[in-house]
């Protein structure tokens, strides 16, 4: 935890408007400023989706600590992956039911782009984490009444693990965290890395 002390001492950029980050990074005790970096978030290709997140978060990252001195910067950028496809946020309720229908009774990935940048030593992280998560088999009225709550919509993926669709969950392996939006032991690990 003297990681985090350290870090308190600090001052600590969040690259992101998402206020899952924001509660997660306040969780476990850290200050910090909130500098959305909006990013062209277009992907190639030809691109693996590994390559995608991460150099999205970088960019975040690298958006968000220009003109910056003396700070930690922490940028994500998290998707949802589904048969080597990424689901994007719905754009509508019905493309929210669309998705969901897609995730129902099946094993997904969520995969974060993770960047950290200490601009006062000039030093960069990044790293990939992924978690698989298994859905039940959803009715259409599970799917209509949550897409109701409006909770989807601004959502990679459709869904919130940490709200209303945390019931729609048997099963994950790997970090509950990563999934909200943040992998909060990779980021502890990065920051002792810096």
């Amino acid at each position: 935890m003297n990681l985090i002390k350290q870090a308190m001492n600090r001052r600590l950029i969040l690259a992101s408007e998402s206020p899952r980050r924001a509660e997660l990074l306040k969780q476990i005790g850290l200050d910090f400023e909130i500098r959305p970096s909006a990013v062209d978030e277009g992907r190639d290709k030809k691109e693996s989706l590994e390559n995608y997140v991460k150099r999205v978060a970088l960019a975040k990252a690298e958006k968000a600590a220009s003109g910056v001195k003396d700070a930690v910067i922490i940028a994500a950028d998290t998707i949802v992956i589904l048969n080597k496809k990424r689901l994007g946020k719905p754009e509508s309720s019905e493309s929210a039911i669309a998705m969901l229908k897609k995730l129902s009774g099946k094993c997904h990935t969520v995969m974060t782009g993770l960047a950290v940048i200490d601009t006062q030593a000039g030093k960069r992280r990044t790293k990939i984490v992924s978690t698989k998560v298994w859905f039940k088999k959803l009715s259409d009225e599970e799917i209509k009444e949550y897409v109701k709550s409006s909770e989807p919509l601004d959502k990679a993926g459709g869904y919130g693990i940490q709200g209303k669709a945390a019931i729609f969950v048997k099963r994950i392996e790997g970090d509950y965290f990563n999934v909200v939006g943040l992998p909060l032991n990779i980021f502890y690990e990065i920051l002792a890395a810096l």
